[in-house]
């Protein structure tokens, strides 16, 4: 069973490239940044080597902590971009409990990903282990803190699964994943409020705190090397297997427990704003559109991430040793205007299979770009007053009223750069997004090279052809920030157009794209 589901995963992995070169490159592309980060992990805790040997235990320590917390969420933010991370998807093979998740185990081992991570591992017992007998310790306790992160990612996932199908259960998620953001980005905020303290104490702190937690035991044992080594992880090995029973026991209930995630009610309520609205096509979209961002939790979320990241943002820079300048507050507002325009990366994948609709009737160059124009109007309507907010706030903060002003024109100019970029990747590199997914799910499986080729393509690219609004306004020429909405106006215009065209070209490629099955 364990063969099968690896070959399994390895010919869903080769079938998915088969054919499509934006898909081959996207996964060279991940492979090589798994590469990179095997290799830095591993010279990383390698590098303890050269610490003291009570700060290399410790920071150890919090290290498999953290990688466990990682190993945690990731897959639940990334439910859907994996075939076999819901269960759901096997309920009809005539296999046991057991056999399926001794198959999902080695399924989890599988790909570019688990192996760096078991790589990164592997550098801890380069810095930490010394003699023969700490080496083979330190090889155990690699295993198994692997092993664990594994189980435990896989029995959270399982027992998680109906609800992340369920909108309540997204929209939760959504929100607790917001705030384990902030939750990881508090250390930093304060200690750039100058309450950092002593780093050698904090850090010592928090190691005695997660000393006893089966992964800060991995990380004493390869240190330790002797027979309390070997107790810990007699600890750890006891931990994965109650894991390993836990998670079969959520899967057994998984696979009879019937999905009442497709069971939905209400009553369809026309657009508020539908006198407000243009006639016409345009009118239409908009209200399409506004509808999505209200409805969808990934809408939701997308809107709430920029809020979040520039608050962030706004309190990391104003440190004792921070930035000087207006960057301070027209930075956080114009990374604010990449996010939201960012959404903009992929705007036919939220219609998913009923773009066909949309495409017969798409009849010349001017309907795609009117569908553009549209698009781009509704997330106008929400980033507009959104941005101007943020600027407001950060400049407030910050004590310098006076920026608002640049603040708020630079970040809506850099929006129009972002929605003129978004609607030429949209085209180019469109994908599906997932039905019944968490919040956070980019692309259906297979597609996950092509949603991060789309969204670091608009990313960079707004952010290229923004800095020649933005760069002059940084060093100080607030009163360029006057020239960045007829540039983000005439940027939003030329990609309208250049979409417009290159996608009337695409519209058949472009509806198989966002209509894979998920």
């Amino acid at each position: 069973m364990v063969g099968l589901f690896v070959r399994l995963k390895l010919r869903l992995i080769s079938g998915n490239l088969r054919g499509d070169t934006v898909k081959q490159v996207g996964f060279v592309l991940t492979s090589l940044i798994a590469l990179a980060c095997a290799a830095g992990g591993f010279a990383l805790f390698a590098l303890l080597r050269l610490a003291s040997p009570d700060i290399a235990s410790n920071v150890a320590i919090v290290a498999f902590t953290v990688f466990t917390i990682g190993w945690i969420l990731v897959p639940l933010l990334a439910f859907g971009l994996d075939e076999t991370l819901d269960p759901s998807r096997l309920a009809l093979f005539p296999l046991t409990a057991r056999q399926m998740a001794a198959g999902l185990f080695a399924a989890s081992a599988t790909g570019p990903w688990p192996l760096a991570s078991l790589v990164a591992l592997a550098g801890a017992v380069a810095g930490l282990a010394s003699g023969a007998g700490g080496v083979l310790i330190g090889v155990l306790a690699v295993l198994l803190q692997f092993a664990l992160c594994l189980v435990a990612s896989r029995a959270v996932t399982t027992a998680l699964s109906a609800t992340l199908r369920s909108r309540r259960g997204r929209d939760a998620l959504a929100v607790g994943a917001v705030l384990v953001i902030v939750l990881f980005q508090l250390p930093g905020l304060l200690a750039n409020r100058g309450l950092s303290g002593d780093p050698a104490a904090l850090l010592d702190s928090l190691a005695s705190a997660l000393r006893w937690a089966p992964p800060g035991m991995a990380a004493h044992a390869i240190a330790d090397g002797g027979l309390a080594g070997l107790g810990e992880l007699a600890v750890v090995a006891a931990t994965v297997a109650v894991l390993t029973w836990l998670w079969i026991a959520a899967l057994r209930r998984s696979l009879v427990t019937p999905d009442s995630s497709n069971q939905s009610g209400g009553a369809v309520r026309r657009s508020r704003l539908g006198g407000l609205l243009p006639q016409g096509m345009v009118g239409a979209v908009v209200a399409k559109e506004l509808k999505y961002a209200r409805r969808e939790p990934r809408g939701r979320i997308a809107w709430l991430m920029p809020i979040v990241v520039t608050g962030v943002l706004t309190f990391s820079l104003r440190g004792p040793d921070g930035w000087e300048g207006p960057l301070l507050a027209i930075g956080p507002a114009c990374f604010a205007a990449v996010m939201i325009g960012v959404q903009a990366a992929n705007s036919f994948g939220i219609d998913g299979r009923s773009l066909w609709m949309n495409a017969v009737a798409f009849s010349t160059e001017r309907d795609v770009r009117t569908d553009f124009a549209g698009r781009q109007l509704a997330v106008a309507i929400i980033a507009v007053p959104l941005l101007l907010v943020l600027s407001v706030a950060a400049s407030l903060i910050m004590g310098r009223p006076a920026w608002i002003a640049p603040a708020v024109f630079t970040a809506w100019g850099v929006l129009g750069v972002g929605l003129g970029v978004g609607a030429v990747t949209s085209v180019l590199v469109p994908y599906t997004l997932p039905e019944r997914i968490n919040a956070f799910s980019g692309a259906a499986p297979g597609q996950g090279g092509e949603a991060f080729l789309g969204s670091m393509a608009a990313m960079l690219g707004a952010g290229l052809l923004a800095l020649p609004v933005m760069l002059p306004v940084f060093l100080g020429l607030t009163w360029a920030s006057v020239l960045a909405v007829p540039y983000g106006l005439l940027a939003a215009w030329g990609g309208r157009r250049l979409g417009g065209v290159i996608g009337h070209n695409r519209l058949p490629e472009i509806v198989a794209a966002v209509s894979r099955p998920t």
